[in-house]
């Protein structure tokens, strides 16, 4: 018994000792970003911004040229993930022209309006798994398979700021096409599929 209590503390501290401390070279980085080459492949923890910021100026992965791989297209489908959450939560699609692109872009751009309309706000957060499912030969459209994880979907007034209603979840199959243009990558169509 004396032995397993003097173990769990030494884990812990091992653990806490490995993901701590260097952050040159080959240490662990959790935005993605390693302070000695300034490259990233994931959004900033300074991108989050807050609720009544302006999705276009936060929004990680827009603003300049991204390079041409299956890696940033996965960078940008993070992002507009990121924008669109924000879109329904402040009832603005303003900020998804930066990460999407028609017919995409004009469908959920209807949908925000609808909502807004209705006097209503939803509030949600996806957990994200993408993986690449293809390209084309030339690196202008990538093809992105995502089990989407709804942690919860709450359903607001706009007016007086009241829950009305709750959703608990799930999961779902969701495939994107990214497409390169103009030096970005932006979604222009998704598809939603059964339960993964």
């Amino acid at each position: 018994m004396r032995f397993r209590k003097c173990v769990g503390p030494l884990v812990l501290m091992g653990l806490l000792a490995a993901c701590g401390g260097r952050t040159d070279g080959g240490g662990f980085h959790p935005s993605g970003q390693n302070a000695a080459d300034g490259s990233s492949a994931a959004p900033t923890a300074g991108a989050s911004g807050s609720a009544g910021s302006s999705a276009g100026t936060t929004t990680p992965g827009a603003g300049g040229p991204m390079p041409k791989t299956p890696q940033s297209a996965l960078a940008a489908y993070r992002a507009y993930q990121l924008a669109y959450e924000r879109a329904y939560e402040t009832n603005d699609a303003g900020g998804l022209s930066a990460v999407a692109m028609d017919p995409l872009l004009s469908n959920v751009t209807q949908d925000i309006g609808a909502v807004r309309s209705q006097g209503l706000i939803w509030r949600f957060h996806n957990i994200l798994n993408p993986r690449v499912q293809g390209s084309s030969s030339d690196l202008s459209t990538v093809v992105i398979l995502d089990c989407v994880r709804t942690l919860g979907s709450y359903k607001y007034s706009a007016k007086t700021g009241r829950r009305l209603t709750s959703w608990r979840g799930g999961t779902v199959q969701y495939q994107a096409v990214m497409r390169y243009s103009d030096n970005v990558w932006k979604i222009s169509e998704a598809t939603e599929g059964g339960k993964c």
